[in-house]
């Protein structure tokens, strides 16, 4: 069995029973075959796509049906039983025993479903009947739309695609909890929602040390507010993470926190107080085996490494929901990171498609919260008019309002309303998209050292209403450049290089003008590794090196050298 790992170290409890695995498969609508018997078997929790899920139907199909028996045992009658999903693309009914259990849409974020009422003891039968259609309004990224992958855009992903699990609780139980660290005071406050009344501990940890701890009862929502006898900051290449166990009655649960500050000033990125130039790369969460799935927990790790190995200190995790494994291990290796969502297939000219967009996105920000590596919210991205129509131009209403209810829900990050598109009246920085030569380039940044001003035109050529423009107060980030092919055969990039030292000097060329410019907080390059036809990677879709060593290093001794926002920490020209 593939992924048997706990996919949430945020809140654990023993009672996980993981049910990846073999379940019964087909593809058609699922309705009326809620107790049916059915001959194919797939691999969950890999996509059908996929070649891991033994499956590999890679045509378009709208409908697909799960079933799998789990095992219930008397003792689990007493408490209550809960059935996880990681992510279900795209609407996702559950039945129990044929019955109608619970109902999910949104295709990117987990969601559970309570199954006490419908169980008995012994064997039950689980069914899960998906609708997924890209063609339709609704967020998918970079799925492809048509028959075959084409440019940036890539194979479909149906059905489940994240670990399936089931909880065993007892009747009062914990269901979330929210960090808030305070850095300067050395303290953190716990908000915490049950089901139930009881008394409630708090206990934090510091490499086996007792360092915080909190009692008190109540029910529903209790706040602690706890003084840590250690203060461990969170830093890049540093995820130093304190370790929580939460008692509520009899129900328990393990989570973490990391005690971080992020916010700018000016036009700079602090982190904990200094600034900090993000040096981020771009990454798909794309596997040639898994589809959005990673084969297992070695082959996330690697992705960060190979990123750090390249002197990046984060990611822009572009146009999906990563799995929350992930980033709990961009939390260990204190990599930052931008927690986007899958905006793409949701046409931002139609308010019709705001309400969902805005209850999916709400669940993306709930469930990675707790997460330190997540420095910045990135709902929506390239929200320019439709590539299909372009008399049709988006609402400048729907990024307002998204950006508005994230930072009601999360006032503590920074938030970008669009990304590289055009932007709203209201943002904590300004991004740009910048797929253009070094020399290029070069007229841009004298541009905004001298003015600033962006004089830079967009991909597509519609005009943005006059007061969304930058007025040259607001944080800059070049949150996408770069997409150089190399050795692409057959395959696509936005530039494309014959030689090693010609990719070399354009990438070097191009990032030490970001590096250079006071006022500039932050880059993200495209990308870190060739996804199906993108070749545009430093590596493979399967991660090998595409470049020599010395060059590797080359782009390394790049990207970790002074960047000048970086140098103005003080007058003596620390670095931060």
């Amino acid at each position: 069995m593939y992924r048997t790992e706990h996919p949430n170290p945020q809140f654990e409890r023993k009672s996980y029973e993981c049910l990846n695995g073999k379940w019964e498969f087909e593809t058609g609508a699922g309705e009326g075959k809620q107790n049916a018997e059915f001959k194919s078997k797939i691999e969950v929790p890999f996509c059908p796509e996929a070649r891991l899920s033994g499956i590999g139907k890679t045509e378009l199909f709208t409908d697909c049906i799960y079933a799998r028996e789990i095992e219930i045992s008397p003792d689990d009658l007493k408490g209550r039983l809960f059935l996880h999903f990681g992510a279900v693309d795209h609407l996702a009914q559950v039945y129990v025993n044929g019955e109608s259990a619970g109902r999910h849409m949104g295709g990117y974020t987990a969601f559970c479903v309570e199954i006490t009422p419908f169980v008995k003891a012994g064997k039950n039968k689980i069914t899960v009947c998906v609708h997924d259609d890209v063609r339709e309004n609704y967020p998918s990224g970079k799925q492809v739309k048509s028959e075959l992958p084409h440019g940036c855009f890539y194979t479909r992903v149906t059905g489940i695609w994240q670990t399936v699990w089931l909880e065993r609780t007892p009747r009062e139980y914990i269901k979330s909890v929210k960090f808030f660290p305070d850095t300067e005071n050395c303290r953190v406050k716990a908000e915490l929602i049950t089901e139930g009344e009881g008394n409630t501990e708090i206990s934090v940890f510091y490499k086996g040390r007792l360092v915080g701890y909190a009692k008190g009862d109540g029910y529903y929502r209790q706040n602690f507010d706890i003084e840590l006898s250690e203060k461990h900051l969170w830093e890049l290449g540093k995820g130093r993470l304190y370790n929580v166990t939460i008692t509520f009655g009899q129900d328990e649960v393990k989570s973490y926190f990391g005690l971080r500050d992020v916010r700018y000033e000016g036009k700079k990125f602090l982190l904990n107080g200094r600034s900090v130039f993000q040096r981020l790369v771009l990454d798909q969460g794309y596997y040639c085996e898994g589809h959005y799935t990673a084969p297992d927990v070695e082959a996330m790790k690697k992705d960060i490494e190979l990123g750090l190995s390249l002197g990046f200190n984060g990611a822009r995790l572009h146009q999906k929901v990563f799995e929350q494994r992930f980033l709990y291990e961009c939390d260990r290796a204190g990599y930052m990171v931008w927690g986007e969502y899958p905006s793409w297939g949701v046409e931002y000219e139609n308010l019709d498609g705001l309400g969902q967009f805005v209850n999916e996105w709400r669940e993306t920000v709930e469930q990675y919260f707790n997460h330190p590596s997540v420095i910045t919210w990135c709902p929506l991205n390239e929200t320019w008019e439709s590539l299909e129509n372009k008399g049709k131009v988006r609402d400048v209403r729907f990024p307002e309002a998204v950006y508005a209810i994230t930072k009601l829900l999360d006032p503590t990050r920074p938030c970008v309303d669009v990304s590289g598109g055009y932007h709203g009246r209201f943002t904590d920085l300004f991004d740009f998209h910048c797929y253009h030569t070094p020399e290029e380039i070069s007229e841009y940044i004298q541009a905004i050292e001298e003015r600033d001003e962006l004089v830079m035109n967009t991909l597509y050529a519609a005009n943005p209403e006059p007061d969304t423009m930058y007025d040259g107060t607001l944080p800059l980030n070049a949150s996408e450049y770069g997409g150089v092919a190399y050795v692409a055969e057959g395959g696509w990039g936005y530039r494309t290089k014959s030689s090693e030292e010609e990719f070399v000097k354009d990438y070097i060329e191009a990032t030490r003008q970001f590096l250079d410019c006071g006022k500039i907080s932050g880059f993200c390059y495209t990308q870190l590794y060739d996804v199906e036809q993108e070749q545009n990677g430093f590596f493979t879709f399967d991660r090998q090196p595409k470049l020599s060593e010395k060059a590797m290093q080359q782009i390394a001794k790049c990207n970790r050298s002074a960047a000048r926002i970086e140098m103005e920490n003080d007058k003596k020209g620390k670095r931060g």
